[in-house]
């Protein structure tokens, strides 16, 4: 056997590259394993997508916070063809995923690395104005001073009418304590229905965290979070409520809900 040509072929199998097929493959599980979590996601999504279009029409630029791998603005973009979206998060394995299989949807798709926990981050946006800001499934990670300060900056950068969409599990108030206990039991009643087990959170991470090909992004994801996301105090819906009309935002509402799994709406 020619030793130099055998030596190539190791070499390659030690570099294995990150290809956009495989990229997509990964945003495909992302999605999937979300769905393990919140089965009713994909209703979600349409009712911010119907929201969205209702309040901004169909040419906006959108400022996606936490965009993940970029779900919320691949529906977006796809479903208004002349919005634009800045996309933004902090951790480095979901953006190079989403970067590589998501790309910039023929320029009209930016991505950028920011960390939502730091005051200047609005600083790094490519650009100042925005009609809309969405979330989805990411707020709940910050804690009730974290929530405060980022709702003043998200009304800095939303022009007057604007609007903020924010879709994930917000809990009922502290004095509505039936509610609370009937969202729990709903909870509890779901997740021991035997439906199908398909990728947990925690066994998705486990398999990309370990794989080569993500060598360099997985060691500055454990750099920048050194400690799993969990039990974060986070705000009940009258807290995010008293936090966005502090920030500036003129009307607050509910504009969707299926028990604690609702779409917040504030008008700038």
């Amino acid at each position: 056997m020619n030793r130099s040509r055998s030596r190539r072929r190791v070499i390659g199998r030690s570099r294995p590259t990150f290809s956009a097929s495989f990229a997509r493959a990964l945003r495909t599980r992302w999605d999937r394993q979300q769905e393990t979590g919140i089965p009713d996601r994909e209703a979600r999504f349409s009712a911010m997508l119907e929201a969205l279009g209702a309040a901004v029409g169909s040419r906006f630029r959108v400022l996606d916070l936490g965009c993940g791998t970029g779900s919320l603005s691949e529906r977006i973009l796809r479903k208004y063809p002349k919005a634009r979206s800045v996309a933004i998060d902090h951790d480095p394995v979901l953006l190079k995923i989403g970067r590589t299989g998501l790309g910039n949807f023929g320029g009209r798709l930016t991505w950028v690395d920011v960390d939502l926990r730091r005051p200047e981050w609005t600083t790094q946006l490519p650009v100042r104005r925005f009609d809309a800001a969405v979330s989805t499934t990411v707020l709940h990670w910050l804690t009730g001073s974290q929530l405060s300060r980022l709702y003043r900056e998200v009304a800095g950068v939303l022009r007057p009418g604007g609007w903020l969409l924010n879709g994930d599990q917000v809990e009922y108030s502290m004095d509505s304590e039936q509610f609370r206990r009937l969202s729990r039991s709903v909870h509890r009643a779901f997740d021991s229905s035997g439906r199908a087990p398909g990728e947990t959170w925690d066994a998705w991470w486990r398999s990309v965290l370990a794989d080569p090909r993500l060598a360099a992004e997985a060691e500055l994801h454990r750099i920048r979070y050194p400690h799993a996301h969990t039990d974060t105090p986070t705000p009940d819906l009258a807290g995010h409520v008293r936090r966005l009309k502090a920030a500036g935002f003129r009307e607050v509402d509910l504009v969707w809900s299926h028990w604690d799994n609702r779409i917040l709406a504030a008008l700038r």
